[in-house]
C-alpha cells in the first residue's frame, strides 16, 4: 500500500501505535488485572515501547518480512490477501520476540539471572495475542485507515485521465511481486497490501 518513503513512515507509525498500545494494554491487564485504569496505565509505557518498535520494524523487520514472504511463494503469483497474511505473520514472528525481550529488560527486569526466564514468559504469553490481533484487527484496521488517509483503493483511477491506472489492469496477484527496488529508486517499501 505505501507508495513512497513518506507513506511507508506514516503506515509504519500508525501500525506501531495500534499494535504497541494493544499489546501494552494486554500486558498491563495480565499483570494488574482488568479495570478501566489499564487504558491510561498503558499510555505511560507507549512512549517507551513505540519508538523501539518503530525503529525495529521500519529499519529491519518490515523489509526482511517482505523478502521472506516473497521467497515463501517462490515468485509465484498469489492473491494479495495471502501475501498480506504472510508478511504480517513474519513481522509478528520477528517483532514479538524482539519486543518481548525489550519489555523484559525495561519493565520486568529483576536480575541478570532472570532475563531469559522472564523473556520466555512474556514471549509465550504475547505471541498468540500479537498474531491474532495483527491478522484479524490491527492489520485490517490500519490498512483501511491508510486507504482513507491517502485515498488509495484497489480500484483507483489515474488522476485526471479517466482511464484505469496500470495497477488496475494487472492480473490478480501480479502487483505483489511486480515492484522491484529499481522501480522504487532503491527504496524497499511495501508493495501491494503487504503491510
Amino acid at each position: 500500500m505505501p507508495k513512497n518513503l513518506f507513506q511507508d513512515i506514516v503506515f509504519t507509525l500508525i501500525m506501531v501505535l495500534v499494535m504497541v498500545y494493544a499489546m501494552v494494554v494486554y500486558n498491563v491487564a495480565w499483570d494488574a488485572g482488568v479495570s478501566n485504569d489499564i487504558f491510561l496505565l498503558a499510555l505511560r509505557e507507549l512512549p517507551v515501547m513505540a519508538p523501539v518498535a518503530f525503529a525495529l520494524e521500519f529499519l529491519f523487520v518490515g523489509r526482511l518480512a517482505q523478502r521472506i514472504a516473497r521467497r515463501m511463494f517462490g515468485g509465484a503469483q498469489v492473491p494479495p490477501a495471502l501475501y498480506t497474511v504472510a508478511v504480517s505473520s513474519v513481522i509478528v514472528a520477528f517483532m514479538c520476540p524482539l519486543m518481548s525481550f525489550a519489555a523484559s529488560l525495561l519493565f520486568g527486569y529483576t536480575s541478570a539471572a532472570e532475563i531469559g526466564v522472564n523473556f520466555l514468559r512474556i514471549l509465550v504469553r504475547n505471541f498468540p495475542m500479537a498474531l491474532c490481533w495483527q491478522l484479524f484487527y490491527a492489520g485490517p484496521f490500519v490498512r483501511l485507515l491508510f486507504r482513507l488517509i491517502f485515498g488509495r483503493g484497489r480500484k483507483s483511477v489515474a488522476a485526471g485521465s479517466g482511464t484505469p491506472s496500470e495497477r488496475d489492469v494487472r492480473p490478480a496477484g501480479e502487483e505483489v511481486f511486480s515492484s522491484t527496488e529499481e522501480e522504487r529508486g532503491g527504496q524497499d517499501v511495501a508493495s501491494g497490501d503487504a503491510r
